[in-house]
């Protein structure tokens, strides 16, 4: 999901929610402790050279379970954002703390936005040898053609 489309459902959202994709719900005193812009330069293992950028949003669970973190103030944060740091429309990456800090992609199902698990990839599977997933498929759903019949001369 890109910025722009975060701010629109924050338009109109009467609150801010985050799930799991699993169910399991952000508490809801959660803070969003940095709002970012991450550039990755890299080097893939088939020797291509590549950069990456993210918009980067931080939740953290703190003890202070009064504070709810409203639409509109997440909206000012990430406008202040854009100004401060030049953020573009970047797909966003939200880091949070579960048994080590994970990066996960963003969704919104119409009330809640949605931490969909990141995974990782090789990036360059045709240079490096790795072979092609084959398609799997059950040997029931198989339909046979041929062109014998029963009482035909080709058996």
């Amino acid at each position: 999901m890109k910025l722009s489309e975060v701010k629109k459902h924050l338009s109109t959202a009467e609150g801010v929610n985050f799930k799991l994709r699993n169910g399991v719900s952000v508490p809801a005193h959660f803070h969003v402790t940095e709002i970012g812009v991450i550039s990755k330069h890299f080097i893939d293992c088939g020797g291509t050279v590549r950069n990456e950028k993210l918009a980067n949003f931080q939740l953290w669970d703190a003890n202070d379970f009064e504070h709810r973190l409203k639409p509109q103030k997440l909206l000012n944060i990430i406008g202040l954002s854009e100004k401060t740091l030049g953020m573009e429309d970047l797909e966003i990456e939200v880091e949070y703390q579960t048994e080590t800090i994970g990066k996960y992609a963003l969704d919104f199902d119409g009330t809640n936005f949605i931490l969909l698990p990141k995974q990782t990839n090789c990036l360059a599977s045709d240079s490096c040898g790795i072979p092609q997933e084959k398609l799997k498929m059950n040997l029931s759903d198989l339909t046979i053609q041929s062109s014998c019949k029963p009482g035909g001369s080709c058996c």
